[in-house]
């Protein structure tokens, strides 16, 4: 993982990056306290918090939902697309999840409540993450109000699913599952063969001068979760390049040098 550190050292940008091998409890980090711009990732802890509701029986994942005109929100997604209609709650999480939809994200966080999705955060131990503002196409990466987290606190999120200490065991399995059919893998697990990205699931984000990637790996020899964040970066192409090497160079330690 040094060569990891070592390589983002070199690059243009600020980054921040962990790694966590889950079974025997080895990390190696590089600016993982760093607070970065969490772009797509902050639809993580959203989820979570979401699926917290459902437990606590404040919604259910049947319960309907219409989406209106005036709810769309353009950037990632499909749901703005379509004319006005009705979604399960559990419609909305997958599609905020699997097509990183925007409008879903913002329907989410008002069905649960920015303080309240803050709060299940800090509950979590995510210390350098905070949901500032709704999800959507905004690209001022100076803006105050960008929500923001950092590659240990996705380590920390990756870690509960993991462990099943903070969901169901039930749920946090199905939210492994869900992020297992993401569909944009073409920043860490770009260089990866495409029989084995089955065995990642993952969650992207992206805007101006920003490309975050973070994925959990469940492999026969154990289950690591995987981070790099960006910001500064000269355009996407760059930032993708830099974290799809970044993960080949991990993948490569982890089929290389762990047993």
């Amino acid at each position: 993982m040094k060569e990891i550190k070592k390589y983002l050292e070199s690059r243009i940008g600020t980054y921040g990056f962990f790694f966590e091998d889950l079974r025997s409890g080895f990390v190696y980090g590089y600016n993982e306290n760093v607070k970065m711009v969490a772009a797509g990732c902050i639809k993580l802890p959203i989820a979570v918090s979401l699926i917290k509701a459902v437990e606590d029986k404040k919604v259910d994942f049947l319960d309907k939902i219409k989406i209106e005109r005036k709810d769309k929100v353009y950037g990632t997604g499909i749901i703005h697309e379509f004319n006005e209609r009705e979604y399960t709650i559990f419609e909305l999480l997958v599609a905020m999840l699997i097509q990183s939809d925007n409008t879903a994200a913002n329907k989410i966080i008002d069905i649960i409540g920015m303080d309240e999705i803050n709060k299940n955060i800090k509950e979590m131990g995510m210390e350098n993450t905070v949901l500032k503002r709704k999800t959507g196409d905004i690209n001022n990466e100076d803006d105050a109000s960008e929500n923001i987290t950092s590659a240990l606190d996705l380590a920390i999120l990756w870690r509960h699913l993991y462990k099943k200490t903070y969901l169901s065991k039930e749920n946090s399995q199905m939210l492994i599952d869900i992020l297992n059919r993401q569909q944009i893998k073409n920043k860490l697990a770009l260089y990866i063969p495409d029989d084995l990205k089955y065995e990642i699931s993952s969650k992207t984000g992206d805007k101006k001068g920003v490309e975050n990637d973070t994925e959990l790996v469940t492999l026969s020899k154990g289950t690591f979760s995987f981070t790099v964040l960006s910001m500064g970066i000269p355009n996407s192409v760059y930032g993708t390049v830099t974290l799809a090497k970044c993960g080949k160079m991990m993948w490569d330690d982890l089929m290389n040098n762990w047993n």
